[in-house]
């Protein structure tokens, strides 16, 4: 028996609800498949779970979050690779009414501590073995530094002593329930994100989730009961609008793969028989240098998310003819928006002022708004893009009364107006604000943590056409610097920037 939910009459649908719907016409249909190789990921083998089997774990998972104390409206933090258990875990902590914090995998105990304390979590999901680290002990050792976490819970097998088993909480399939009241302007998500005024947590409401989900789907025209394939890890919100959300809107089946195995990739498309590909833009135009149509002839629709949108004018011309690439300008947890290739393959011109979904509906404002700042930066509007989160501090000021209130985030990237063709072109990332991959990073940061290894020590970030940035660092005794970053509980691409590169031939 599942929580008991309560719709207001004027409320708009959470992604529970959205899953419901779905769950009310095809119980039976295929839901969710975990990747080919999730016995190598996690240790656990691969799922498939109908609507009907995915219902009874997120109503069992979320008896527990509720046996286990947790208030209406806390905080949930959820590390999880890209697995069934991701989307279990969601729907079943909005099921008891919690909002969930997504945490990126390669955080270590630095970073998911300061994560926990800025959102105030009372709870931690996670495995137990990803990748073959250990993140349930890095999630015990974080949760002891912050004193609002009440609950750690985890799944696999051999859990330190203190983590709660969700598998076992699974098969338990307790009755237990609360009434929550399912509305779309409630917080949902929580992600996080580096600016040059630092780190912040980036709250959204269902709505603002299912919002970036509906803009992708609709540009990239993705059909109702479309079998999707993500391969972008779950831990933002582009992650989980464009995998989680998405999934829900189109009511079709979610296969997931964890980045990333491209053999395990083209056989888990042709297997299951996908028809929209969700993966990063560069692992998307490599697959279509290798011939993409051919290889994966079912495929009609591939979205290629860019965390570097600056290098979307100068990428290669997409080939294949028997699928559509969108390309999705990501600006790190501020929004997004979606631009479809013209026939010719080569990018789409974007345009300032509303937008919709597809783009060539003329004054449609469902995707949002892309503007010019007076900074000469690009700015974001619409119901995606929660204002609030990046709001300036008030200048100082002898006035009484205050200055209106901005209604745009600041991407900070910057960007100029092609006044000739009426295009907006992305031209640099953030300054001060180094990204490698999906991870953020503030230059003045690492000048700091190098500090913390002595005199002659370098950390610092070198352009790379792929990822933004690569790390790269140097220090008397390498292997010794790469010993005290693990022990201060940084991120791998830290530690490992201060690889031995004398045996690199």
């Amino acid at each position: 028996m599942q929580p008991k939910s309560v719709t207001h009459p004027n409320a708009s649908p959470t992604l529970d609800v959205l899953f419901q719907r779905i769950l009310a016409r095809q119980p039976d249909a295929l839901a969710l498949v975990d990747p080919l190789d999730k016995q190598r990921i996690t240790g656990q083998p691969p799922r498939r779970l109908t609507f009907a089997q995915a219902d009874r774990a997120i109503s069992a998972l979320a008896a527990h979050f509720i046996e286990a104390g947790l208030p209406a409206n806390s905080v949930i933090a959820v590390q999880l690779p890209n697995t069934v258990e991701f989307a279990l875990t969601a729907l079943a902590a909005h099921r008891a009414g919690l909002v969930v914090a997504t945490l990126p995998l390669l955080w270590r105990q630095a970073e998911l501590t300061v994560a926990l304390n800025r959102t105030g979590a009372r709870a931690v999901v996670t495995a137990s073995r990803i990748d073959g680290v250990s993140h349930a002990d890095i999630a015990m050792n974080a949760a002891a530094e912050c004193f609002s976490i009440r609950h750690v819970c985890g799944f696999g097998d051999g859990l330190p002593e203190g983590m709660a088993s969700l598998d076992n909480a699974i098969v338990a399939q307790s009755s237990t329930k609360r009434a929550v009241i399912q509305d779309g302007r409630k917080a949902a998500l929580v992600s996080f994100d580096v600016i040059s005024d630092g780190f912040r947590a980036v709250p959204r409401t269902h709505l603002s989730v299912i919002a970036g989900g509906l803009a992708l789907s609709l540009e990239s025209d993705v059909p109702q009961g479309a079998t999707i394939m993500s391969a972008f890890t779950p831990c933002s919100f582009a992650g989980v609008a464009s995998s989680l959300a998405m999934w829900l809107l189109t009511g079709g089946t979610l296969v997931l793969h964890h980045p990333f195995d491209g053999d395990v990739l083209e056989q888990q498309i042709n297997d299951a028989s996908c028809d929209t590909l969700v993966a990063p833009a560069q692992l998307a135009l490599r697959l279509d240098e290798m011939d993409l149509s051919g290889r994966m002839p079912g495929l009609r629709n591939v979205m290629g998310l860019w965390r570097t949108p600056e290098q979307i004018a100068s990428s290669a011309s997409w080939k294949a003819r028997t699928a559509n690439l969108t390309d999705v300008y990501l600006f790190g947890e501020a929004g997004m928006f979606g631009a479809r290739r013209s026939q010719d393959g080569s990018p789409a011109a974007i345009k300032p002022g509303p937008h919709g979904a597809p783009r060539e509906q003329a004054g449609s404002a469902i995707s949002g708004e892309i503007l010019l700042t007076p900074r000469g930066t690009l700015g974001l509007r619409g119901p995606m893009v929660v204002v609030a989160a990046y709001a300036p501090p008030p200048p100082p000021s002898d006035s009484l009364i205050a200055a209106p209130p901005r209604d745009y985030v600041d991407t900070d990237y910057a960007a100029r107006l092609n006044r000739a063709a009426g295009t907006i072109d992305v031209t640099a990332p953030p300054s001060g604000v180094m990204a490698v991959g999906g991870y953020r990073f503030l230059a003045q940061d690492l000048q700091e943590w190098a500090k913390r290894l002595g005199q002659g020590a370098l950390l610092t970030a070198l352009p790379d056409r792929l990822s933004g940035h690569r790390l790269a660092g140097r220090a008397p005794d390498n292997s010794r610097a790469r010993e005290a970053l693990s022990e201060l509980g940084l991120n791998p691409l830290m530690v490992e920037a201060f690889r031995d590169r004398s045996n690199a031939a």
